[in-house]
């Protein structure tokens, strides 16, 4: 599946979530990640987020598509982390 993820968290979370998410996927802007990633792997990047989470004060937004050609991505200004420089 193909996933958007945006967190926002208390400034004592925000290096430690920043990490898990950058090991999940592929990080785009501030809080803002998107990437390809199987259901078992999103379910453990979940768990681990509600680890470093403080549910009354963060939240973590994920909207998922079963393929990326399901959405339509436009960027207006410069591309913060452009994924297309891969090797």
């Amino acid at each position: 599946m193909y996933c958007i993820l945006v967190y926002d968290c208390g400034e004592k979370r925000v290096v430690k979530m920043l990490k898990l998410c950058r090991r999940y996927l592929n990080w785009i802007q501030n809080s803002v990640f998107e990437g390809a990633i199987s259901e078992l792997k999103l379910k453990e990047l979940i768990y681990e987020a509600k680890q470093i989470m403080d549910e009354q004060h963060d939240s973590l937004i994920i909207f998922s598509s079963r393929n990326r050609k399901w959405l339509d991505k436009q960027i207006i200004g410069v591309e913060p982390n452009n994924l297309d420089n891969f090797l």
